[in-house]
């Protein structure tokens, strides 16, 4: 199976005579494969003839003109996006297709997930001609590993802890991510980016800013959470984003307490629901915790964002109770 994060596009030989098939939720990647198949077919053939059409508007008929050779060039590239809207009589003409492809024509059949469409799948799969790429939605856990490989594509490097500040930073969009990387990757070619370096193209991120007062809070350092805590209500980070950050670290550290002993790295971030990168943080931090702790810390939270939500006049004291209210909770 092809991977949406390899580093270049698929060779010309492995697309024309083809049908490639895209299966999957996750837009970003299901265009990305789209996109590589096309820059194959304009690699062998810079005249090439690139066309698409929709699933339910798809008939042989259509096909054969989608396929047919132009006065320019004999090679194709065509594209049937939600192939989920296929229309039963179409389904056995496409079939017969995929099983002996036009030599000259690179077909990209996109199926955007979920049951529809199902029974066309499972034949298409059958057939010698066709290869699957599936591209199913990334959990959480996953972003940092795509966050490097998107960097690597590009030819330079981001260890684990690099790539979890980037998506901290960035957020969990997939197109954000890439972009991220690709200019990360444009400002230091040819290398590994460091963590300082992330930090000073993205750390000033809302989302970024917000988590790294929530971590001081929780590791009890009280003098620099409200420091960070200044820094970001100036820099106009919504008070929001500030207590969510605060209910996302109680979660995690409250899953990472109560998780089985004795499991992997990946395995246990899994379990917790983080990044592997996370895990050396929850571990300085659970050790002044317990469940207790957390339940009030979680009341805490909920208590500030009632108040930065209507309940008081000014949420920034209301910020700065809960800043204190944490790192006292940790110290007890």
């Amino acid at each position: 199976m092809a991977s949406p994060t390899r580093a270049a596009a698929p060779a010309p030989a492995s697309v024309l005579g083809r049908v490639t098939l895209v299966t999957g939720k996750e837009e970003f990647l299901r265009d990305r494969v789209v996109r590589d198949v096309r820059a194959a077919v304009r690699e062998h053939d810079a005249e090439a003839e690139l066309s698409e059409t929709r699933g339910g508007e798809l008939s042989i008929a259509t096909l054969g003109e989608l396929s047919a050779p132009s006065l320019f060039s004999s090679t194709r590239g065509v594209v049937v996006w939600e192939l989920e809207n296929l229309p039963e009589e179409s389904v056995a003409g496409l079939v017969a297709y995929a099983g002996a492809p036009a030599e000259d024509v690179a077909l990209v059949l996109v199926h955007s997930g979920g049951p529809r469409g199902s029974g066309v799948l499972a034949k298409l799969r059958k057939q010698a001609g066709v290869a699957e790429t599936k591209v199913g939605e990334l959990r959480s856990w996953e972003l940092p590993k795509f966050a490097a490989a998107e960097i690597r594509r590009h030819g330079s490097g981001l260890d684990q802890e690099s790539a979890g500040f980037l998506v901290q930073a960035v957020g969990h969009d997939l197109r954000s991510l890439a972009a991220a990387a690709h200019q990360l990757a444009t400002d230091f070619p040819g290398r590994t980016v460091s963590t300082e370096e992330v930090q000073r193209y993205f750390g000033g991120r809302a989302e970024a800013t917000s988590f790294a007062v929530a971590d001081h809070a929780f590791s009890g350092r009280r003098a620099r959470a409200l420091e960070e805590l200044r820094w970001a209500l100036d820099g106009g980070v919504a008070a929001v984003l500030v207590t969510s950050a605060f209910a996302s670290g109680a979660r995690g550290l409250a899953r990472y307490l109560t998780a089985p002993r004795g499991l992997k790295e990946t395995d246990l971030a899994r379990e917790v629901g983080v990044p592997p990168w996370k895990l050396k943080s929850l571990r300085e931090q659970v050790r002044g915790w317990d469940e207790r702790g957390l339940g009030a810390a979680l009341v805490a939270v909920a208590r500030a964002d009632s108040q930065i939500k209507g309940a008081a006049s000014d949420p920034a004291y209301a910020l700065e109770h809960l800043v204190l209210t944490v790192c006292d909770l940790r110290a007890r």
